[in-house]
């Protein structure tokens, strides 16, 4: 099996790490049914390939087996991120084009319990790879492997790829990073998100700090959770790289 090396930004902070066990516990309070998360955003650099990673190493530090899919094949930068032997790995798109085996697409991680599947090549046609009956398969495979199936999509403000993927996944996460993405898009894309019939389990507001406001510094923090209005979780976290992203915030009722 292949082998990659991930650099863990959140154990380089407590706070960070205990930010991401309290996200774990509330991903398995969700229930045992949930087993294949989507994770998505609205936009690019909101944090979501970051947060995908690390939801996945915590659970893999309870004993949990899991695998973190990167179905972004438009625009990934896994590859970029973590230190990969392979020059030319192959992923996920050599795969669902039988150029390559499930065994072949595997890497191992310094984590006992936690592999990833990269993205591969990017192709022309990823939607159509990601509606055919190859990839419903490769994740029905990932269910009998592992007990956890993180997939990683691309933004869904910008694409229908994570609309397409979440048909096939038992619930969805939507990454929202503070004073960047205004309420009326995230609302349009949970609209979005659920009509594919996935469970939205909760939304992370991603670059704010400890008590869930808008973090002007560069630091780390935590996760917060809040419940009670029936619509499903919201955690908050701060992390050192600021959106810069910030000109059409207007108003208090415009951010997120």
């Amino acid at each position: 099996m292949n082998r990659m090396e991930i650099i863990s930004v959140a154990a380089e902070s407590y706070r960070t790490s205990e930010a991401f066990k309290s996200l774990r516990t509330n991903i398995q309070f969700s229930g045992t049914d949930i087993k294949c998360i989507l994770v998505t955003s609205c936009m690019q650099d909101e944090g979501k390939s970051f947060i995908s990673i690390e939801l996945a190493k915590s659970l893999s530090e309870i004993g949990k087996k899991v695998i973190v899919v990167d179905a972004d094949m438009r625009n990934s930068e896994t590859i970029k991120r973590y230190k990969i032997e392979s020059q030319n790995p192959v992923g996920l798109s050599q795969y669902l084009t039988n150029q390559a085996s499930f065994e072949n697409v595997l890497f191992k991680t310094q984590y006992e319990n936690l592999h990833i599947v990269l993205s591969g090549i990017f192709p022309p046609n990823p939607v159509e790879l990601l509606c055919t009956e190859k990839f419903k398969e490769f994740l029905v495979k990932c269910r009998q492997e592992y007990d956890y199936v993180i997939v990683d999509t691309p933004p869904l403000g910008v694409v229908i790829d994570a609309a397409v993927i979440a048909q096939n996944c038992d619930g969805a996460v939507l990454v929202i990073a503070a004073e960047k993405i205004k309420y009326r898009l995230a609302l349009s894309v949970k609209k979005q998100l659920a009509k594919s019939n996935c469970k939205i389990i909760g939304a992370i507001m991603n670059y704010t700090d400890s008590k869930g406001f808008i973090k002007k510094k560069y630091e780390y923090g935590y996760y917060r959770h809040h419940s009670g209005d029936g619509r499903g979780s919201v955690f908050s976290i701060f992390r050192r790289k600021k959106p810069e992203n910030t000109d059409n915030i207007k108003t208090e009722e415009d951010k997120v």
